[in-house]
């Protein structure tokens, strides 16, 4: 039986009544505390680690945070990025070192909505992790890829939560009423409805139970069926009831619509994405992205669009700027597709990765000084405008001795058409050139 000291409680929400003592009482993220997975692993190993928990809310980012402190014996110190800045990032760091002077115990600082602090505040705590004087746990239900800064991101491992299945509400469910609330009888619609409504989120789904408990208490009865919970808790159902999607679900089939050039599915899960509470600056940044991935050179007009929803959308706010952002996602869904810039992009880096560093060939290289001009820096470079319709045919501008490579290949959509076909005369000069040269 699960052993939980709701009493120690009395009076607090029952979500915090309810939360798990030790970590063979979480519900759910069996993929991160199943045997043999990276989170089951780093408690069984007692080698803790920074890290940052990305998912929705209600899916036991704080929770596991807790245990971890309790499981390595280290002082737990929580801050909300709402609410908190600088000041509060250094008041952590001087308890964390009076706490080793004293006792030697590790610190953990726990972050929640991480995405929320800025750079600067980000960089507060920096050194102090590195320096392993504190061990960084953030929260956040943002992609942490744009929201938390690159120098945070590589040292911490990103664990993805899941909203709670179906089936692991149940069980959340039955743990509530058998632990806390006994006298109340749920017929199976209504647990369903619960269910239903808490959409994955194991806080909201216990805040319902308590409204549902208060509101039994009003009418005096025990016995709760589907229409008493639609009775009850009826303002919450438009906003509450989304199918279970995970928010980065819904953003993804955004991005697909869009990429599959469907406006009507593009502006539905745009639309949802906004009654669901998503940030429209979020959604901005997002809508920019799509018009330089997507869309690319096959319509550079996609990218300005965009840039000017998200800008509208600052100046006038929620929500008249929202009809702008909706407009850039209606317009981004029918233009004209291309990811060659975007695959050039991938490719070019790829092979910068693995490549060493080649030298700047000596005619490409810039000659301020006498010096320069005599080791032959720029000696017969051939300057672009003198040379026939300002192209230098055959002219060589990689490094000596790198392989050919053709990464940008334009599409035959839109605006690429034309660079293409400029794309493929120049080469033809090129060849042309290098003929007669041999």
């Amino acid at each position: 039986m699960d052993d939980f000291s709701t009493d120690d409680h009395a009076g607090a929400p029952l979500a915090e009544r309810l939360r798990p003592k030790v970590l063979s009482e979480v519900i759910g993220q069996a993929h991160l505390l199943g045997p043999g997975k990276p989170l089951a692993m780093a408690f069984q190993s007692g080698q803790l680690h920074s890290m940052i928990l990305w998912g929705p809310p209600g899916v036991g980012k704080t929770t596991l945070a807790r245990l971890m402190a309790e499981a390595f014996a280290a002082d737990f110190i929580a801050i909300s990025a709402v609410f908190a800045g600088v000041k509060e990032i250094r008041e952590a760091v001087v308890r964390a070192e009076i706490t080793r002077a004293r006792s030697g115990r590790r610190t953990i600082l726990f972050v929640d909505e991480v995405h929320r602090f800025n750079k600067a505040q980000q960089d507060a705590f920096l050194p102090y992790v590195e320096r392993g004087l504190l061990t960084f746990v953030g929260a956040t239900t943002e992609n942490p890829s744009f929201e938390v800064n690159s120098a945070l991101l590589s040292r911490a491992s990103v664990y993805v939560l899941h909203p709670l299945t179906a089936d692991e509400m149940g069980q959340l469910l039955a743990r509530a009423r058998r632990q806390v609330l006994p006298r109340l009888s749920f017929d199976d619609d209504a647990c369903a409805r619960l269910i239903g409504l808490a959409d994955g989120d194991a806080r909201r789904l216990l805040n319902l139970v308590e409204q549902i408990d208060t509101a039994t208490r009003t009418v005096q009865t025990s016995s709760i069926d589907g229409a008493f919970i639609d009775r009850t808790l009826a303002q919450n159902l438009r906003r509450f009831d989304k199918g279970g999607d995970a928010f980065y679900d819904q953003i993804s089939a955004l991005h697909k619509a869009v990429r599959g050039s469907s406006p009507d599915a593009a502006l539905y899960w745009f639309c949802r994405m906004l009654d669901g509470g998503a940030d429209p600056r979020y959604l901005a940044r997002r809508i920019v992205r799509m018009a330089w991935e997507d869309i690319g050179l096959a319509d550079p007009r996609a990218a300005r669009i965009a840039l000017d929803a998200a800008e509208t959308f600052e100046r006038l706010g929620s929500p008249e700027g929202e009809l702008a952002l909706a407009e850039a996602v209606l317009y981004l869904a029918m233009a004209a597709k291309s990811n060659a810039a975007y695959l050039a992009y991938n490719a070019a880096r790829r092979f910068i990765c693995g490549d060493g560093s080649r030298p700047v060939p000596v005619h490409l290289r810039n000659a301020p000084t006498r010096l320069m001009k005599n080791l032959g820096y720029g000696k017969d470079y051939r300057y672009a405008h003198d040379e026939a319709d300002a192209y230098a045919a055959g002219e060589a501008y990689f490094p000596e001795g790198m392989p050919a490579v053709e990464w940008y290949r334009p599409v035959a959509r839109g605006l690429e058409i034309r660079i293409g076909e400029k794309l493929a005369h120049l080469r033809e000069l090129d060849r042309q050139a290098r003929q007669k040269q041999d």
